[in-house]
């Protein structure tokens, strides 16, 4: 039991390493942009590690039997960052410089921001691997990143409460004016956008940038 103990703390522990990575890349960025341009696309960054219980209840509402390979392989959001940005643009903005980095691989990519869910939910989301080394040698983690506007953040909390206050049974009435302030979300962030290009005009994509491949 405690070879399994100190065996499962050493596999979470990549996961934690995993994720400090993508922290410090971020906040490279966050502060080169602070220190040399006019513009940091950047406003916040946060993140979160799962807990091993989360992590087990999810292998088990899938319906998979518990370990360490069925973990690395189905499960990639064990380790989470979240980027909060002013402006849409600035969404793709960050993502482009965080995946043109050469030690990071792209594993998986969904635009919620492009195609929106049924609820109105919108944000970047990139399934990344990015390489621990440690003693043992190096290890491939992968690290959940999710990238979105402080409105759409705001309304994904606030849609999180909502959803944990009512134990995902929510009123269908409910339900409806969530979308709708999510459209209304959608269209602060355009006319937003619009605002900030009257001002300062379209950001210049830095030469090094390329789009998001899978």
């Amino acid at each position: 039991m405690r070879t399994l103990r100190d065996d499962t703390e050493r596999f979470m522990l990549r996961y934690k390493f995993g994720m400090d990575e993508v922290l410090t890349k971020l906040s490279i960025l966050r502060e080169e942009f602070a220190q040399t341009h006019a513009y940091n696309p950047i406003e916040h960054i946060s993140s979160r590690l799962k807990s091993l219980d989360s992590v087990i209840e999810k292998l088990e509402r899938k319906g998979i039997e518990p370990s360490f390979d069925s973990i690395r392989e189905t499960i990639t959001d064990i380790a989470g960052v979240r980027v909060t940005c002013s402006f849409v643009s600035d969404v793709y903005r960050v993502a482009e410089l965080l995946t043109a980095q050469g030690d990071i691989r792209v594993l998986k990519k969904k635009d919620y921001i492009a195609e929106p869910k049924a609820n109105g939910y919108q944000s970047l989301h990139l399934i990344v691997e990015v390489p621990v080394f440690l003693s043992t040698g190096t290890h491939h983690v992968a690290v959940e990143v999710q990238v979105r506007t402080i409105a759409m953040d705001f309304w994904a909390s606030l849609e999180h409460k909502i959803y944990y206050k009512y134990d995902r049974q929510v009123p269908d009435a409910l339900l409806e004016d969530l979308t709708d302030a999510a459209r209304t979300a959608s269209e602060l962030d355009a006319r937003m956008e619009r605002l900030h290009r009257e001002l300062h005009g379209a950001p210049v994509r830095p030469a090094s940038t390329r789009p998001i491949a899978v």
